[in-house]
């Protein structure tokens, strides 16, 4: 197993990201291999001052990098040198099983599309996240924000994408899948959620529960809610806010710990042919180790092979 990352990525690189390498590859089995993308004399130098020999991992030097506030097509077109391109092309000719970056989201789905490509069927990838339930398990909620508008056929396919995520990676048996609405009844919602529930209903693809609100969604209701991308954006950011505000008043509680983005790094680009994670921005040493140890798990998942067969 062979895992990427952009070193490059984030508000904190090559710092940060470096430092997440050497945790995770601590804590990785021996035969996962982390190859470094980056500028070489920046890798080196941070791996000097964590007296850490550069034999520690493979290096791929990378004289470009795109910036988080380029254009992501543009950008990812003519640095073709960049650490999110080179990642790319190491990604789609199989050299790596799977790469991560905190860096520019657009350009990680730009680099997703034009190198590894969507699985065939697949009508939009997208974004997905994990919650914490109060029970002390785990929900999937997708989208979170890499498609605002949606169809019911999007929706639907959502649902598939989700199941087989909360199965695989999330270990949930059987996942609950629920569509995401303003009232439980089949009858309520608009357009798009109403048409969505009349494909949902009764499908064998998945589990599906029928409409869930949002003051359910940390509960053991549902172990899945489907939502278009700007709905689903709105619902994560105010779960960051909350648990902001908490941290901030000094409030400490187990359970609201669980909502701290360092805890799960990152997360999938659902419906691609190859394992791509995005992580926030922000990351700090903790997160990227993280966001690595899930593109693991999610490459060994073999998520994108459970996804054909059951398209097909």
């Amino acid at each position: 197993m062979r895992i990427g990352i952009d070193i490059m990525g984030g508000d904190f690189a090559p710092q940060k990201t470096v430092h997440g390498a050497i945790l995770a590859q601590k804590e990785l089995p021996k035969e996962t291999e982390i190859v470094l993308f980056g500028n070489k004399n920046d890798i080196l130098s941070e791996l000097k001052s964590h007296h850490i020999s550069e034999d520690f991992f493979e290096i791929v030097d990378c004289s470009e990098v795109i910036d988080m506030g380029e254009h992501a097509i543009k950008a990812f077109k003519q640095k073709t040198n960049s650490s999110i391109a080179v990642g790319f092309h190491y990604l789609s000719t199989g050299k790596i099983d799977g790469f991560a970056s905190a860096g520019n989201t657009g350009a990680m789905f730009v680099g997703g599309f034009y190198s590894v490509k969507a699985i065939s069927g697949i009508i939009r990838p997208c974004i997905s996240s994990v919650l914490p339930k109060e029970n002390g398990g785990f929900g999937v909620l997708l989208d979170v924000g890499a498609n605002a508008d949606c169809k019911a056929d999007v929706l639907y396919q959502f649902g598939i994408l989700g199941s087989l995520f909360a199965e695989y990676v999330c270990n949930i048996k059987s996942p609950k899948v629920g569509l995401l609405n303003l009232g439980e009844e089949k009858t309520k919602g608009n357009m798009l959620t109403l048409s969505a529930h009349e494909m949902m209903e009764g499908t064998k693809d998945y589990n599906f529960i029928g409409n869930v609100e949002s003051r359910n969604i940390f509960e053991e209701e549902s172990d899945v809610i489907v939502c278009d991308g700007f709905t689903g954006n709105i619902v994560l950011k105010e779960a960051e806010a909350f648990y902001n505000l908490i941290k901030k008043r000094g409030y400490e509680d187990e359970y609201f710990k669980r909502f701290n983005y360092e805890n799960y790094g990152g997360t999938p680009i659902l419906g691609l042919n190859k394992t791509v994670i995005i992580g926030h921005g922000i990351s700090n040493e903790i997160a990227i180790k993280n966001m690595i140890r899930l593109t693991k798990d999610v490459a060994e998942a073999d998520l994108e092979t459970k996804i054909k067969e059951s398209l097909n």
